[in-house]
């Protein structure tokens, strides 16, 4: 973290501080489903307020064509906000401007104020120059705390950073050292899972872990295209056959860099798709050539807890099988459970991201209880294929 700076380095008492957050919460029924980003953030804006600074928060939400009333922060995001902060929040109908800029001058120290949706300016996803400056206009710092739009080389996420003094806020910050602590400088052995449905849309993460990891766990529908790319017959799985070059070609790179590639050796197979669907365990060899690997079985799930006692950093992506449909959710129970049990006697250091992934942690009741567990989506993934995310990249200049 020496690259970066914190709200450690910086006196904000008196300042205006900008705060880049992710306020794009789910929405149902007209009020937010999951205040998650907003738990997160609130951290930084607290301690931010709680020191005598003006907070004046700079957030998207959704994806509106021009000014849209329903991707409107005011309405839905704002009293959820307050809510989680326990305190007001002053709102300005715009995010620069002549709006803008009367709600920023009329701020106390300590107090907070949220502009109106950046992305209701096109030139918010162009990086406009020209808006970044008069975004930046409106602060004496800039603090980004939205690691999950720093894959984004926006205005609000990069280009204002040119023109202020940029640092990382709590969120940020704990991403990034949880992330170095991962991959970057990690613990050896490292051990990394990696499920899905696809090998196709994780091509560039698999060939960053390989060089990374000691050891490379595959699950779900990218299990069974590794197996059929070495012979064998899965039946009727979800496998991507004309992806079997490709597989061989990642397991090369891995015996190369040596790392080792840990495939399911039996599997929990149904006839159908369905939730309590009539099931069987066998091995890998001998998969029904009617039937469907739906999760990985028992022989597998007890081969990954041995591995897991054994090493000293785990990188989760993707279940193991499909979770949402129970009994096919029982593989990535019992690997979870056992990660977050390890991770409690702090044997080991467990870092998980990617949608799928916390929804899985979450249903079997150990988001809490890994190590750190990023919501970011995309840019973790990012992350995790090795590329340089605009977002962070902007905290080092």
């Amino acid at each position: 973290m020496s690259s970066f700076k914190t709200l450690d380095d910086v006196d904000v008492r008196g300042k205006t501080v900008l705060v880049r957050g992710d306020l794009n919460v789910p929405v149902e029924d007209g009020h937010v489903s999951d205040t998650t980003r907003l738990d997160r953030l609130a951290p930084t804006i607290a301690e931010i307020a709680d020191k005598g600074g003006r907070v004046v928060l700079l957030s998207h939400f959704g994806r509106p064509k021009g000014v849209t009333p329903e991707f409107s922060l005011k309405t839905i995001v704002l009293p959820a906000l307050e809510e989680v902060l326990e305190r007001p929040v002053a709102f300005a109908g715009d995010c620069v401007g002549p709006q803008a800029e009367a709600a920023v001058k009329a701020l106390k120290d300590g107090q907070i104020l949220l502009l109106e949706n950046v992305r209701f300016h096109p030139e918010e996803e162009k990086n406009d120059p020209a808006f970044a400056k008069a975004l930046a206009s409106l602060g004496d710092l800039y603090v980004n705390d939205a690691f999950s739009a720093a894959h984004r080389a926006h205005a609000s996420t990069e280009g204002v950073a040119h023109h202020l003094p940029a640092i990382a806020g709590r969120l940020m910050q704990a991403e990034l050292e949880a992330l170095s602590a991962a991959l970057e400088a990690p613990k050896r052995p490292v051990l990394a899972i990696v499920g899905g449905a696809k090998i196709s849309t994780k091509l560039d993460l698999l060939g960053n872990l390989v060089a990374k990891v000691d050891q490379l766990v595959l699950g779900g529908g990218m299990a069974n295209t590794f197996l059929a790319a070495q012979g064998v017959n899965v039946g009727k799985s979800l496998c991507e056959h004309d992806m079997a070059d490709a597989a061989r070609t990642i397991m090369e790179k891995a015996k190369a860099a040596g790392c080792e590639i840990v495939l399911p050796v039996d599997g929990v197979v149904a006839r159908e798709f369905a939730a309590d669907a009539p099931n069987e365990s066998v091995d890998v060899s001998a998969i029904p050539a009617d039937a469907m690997m739906l999760d990985v079985g028992p022989k597998t799930v007890a081969l990954l807890k041995d591995r897991l006692a054994k090493v000293a950093t785990v990188v989760w992506n993707g279940p193991l099988g499909a979770f949402e449909k129970r009994p096919f959710d029982a593989g990535t129970v019992a690997v979870a459970r056992e990660a977050a049990d390890l991770t409690r006697a702090g044997r080991i250091l467990t870092v998980a991201g990617g949608g799928d992934t916390v929804s899985a942690l979450g249903h079997a009741g150990v988001e809490d209880r890994f190590s750190y567990v990023s919501t970011a989506g995309g840019a973790f993934l990012e992350w995790l294929e090795g590329k340089d995310l605009p977002g962070v990249a902007a905290l080092k200049r």
